[in-house]
């Protein structure tokens, strides 16, 4: 959470100049201030405690091999520095990556595909929902995700999966009301079914909610 007299402050690592410009900008029109932008996720790294920023978003691909430079950051940084929100950025889907980024159960945590920046309000409402702790998954990483793996969940009803799907979105008990023209009451029943079903008991510990969009992933 932010101070509320100061813009949320925002650290950027992305090697594609045109991109990073293109973020500063946005962030900017969205009343943000982006503290610092970099071209490679090292410089971030180095520069964390003097830039002291709420949220930290970086590539997943960046120099000097372009494979999880930015993936490796994210995890250092959310040891250096645990409240941290961290939004990552690819191009393309992978799998590996979103679970990577989710194992901890932790929240404050984003990935989303590079498309999904051209929307400044799906982009605004990622780095808010992210930098308060929220976890944010792209649709399009989901449903891929989803594809690709084959489903144990069978005891789910059809209308637990749609929750689950929107769940692992990142989406709030009254937004996923909102998406399936129910009433947050109803979502709720189907929430609490869910953990039921997945043994996700409430310790007062735990994160229910991650835990069960880790599982959903996992299958």
């Amino acid at each position: 959470m932010t101070d509320s007299a100061r813009p949320l402050r925002i650290v950027l690592a992305e090697d594609s100049v045109l991109l990073r410009e293109g973020l500063v900008r946005l962030f900017d029109e969205a009343g943000f201030e982006t503290v610092a932008a970099y071209g490679e996720a090292d410089s971030l790294l180095a520069a964390i405690d003097e830039t002291d920023p709420d949220l930290a978003v970086l590539d997943v691909r960046m120099p000097p091999t372009f494979r999880d430079e930015g993936v490796r950051a994210a995890i250092e940084l959310r040891k250096r520095r645990p409240g941290l929100g961290v939004l990552l950025l690819s191009q393309y889907v992978e799998g590996t990556y979103a679970h990577e980024l989710l194992s901890s159960g932790e929240g404050g945590m984003g990935y989303l595909l590079k498309d999904r920046v051209a929307s400044l309000d799906e982009l605004e409402d990622a780095v808010e929902r992210v930098s308060e702790g929220g976890t944010v998954l792209d649709p399009q990483v989901v449903r891929e995700l989803l594809a690709r793996r084959s489903d144990p969940l069978a005891t789910l009803t059809p209308r637990e999966r749609e929750v689950m799907e929107l769940m692992a979105e990142g989406r709030t008990n009254a937004g996923i009301a909102k998406q399936l023209f129910i009433g947050v009451g109803a979502v709720e029943k189907n929430v609490t079914s869910i953990f039921q079903k997945l043994g996700l008991e409430d310790s007062g510990t735990d994160h229910r909610r991650v835990l069960a969009v880790l599982t959903w992933l996992q299958r």
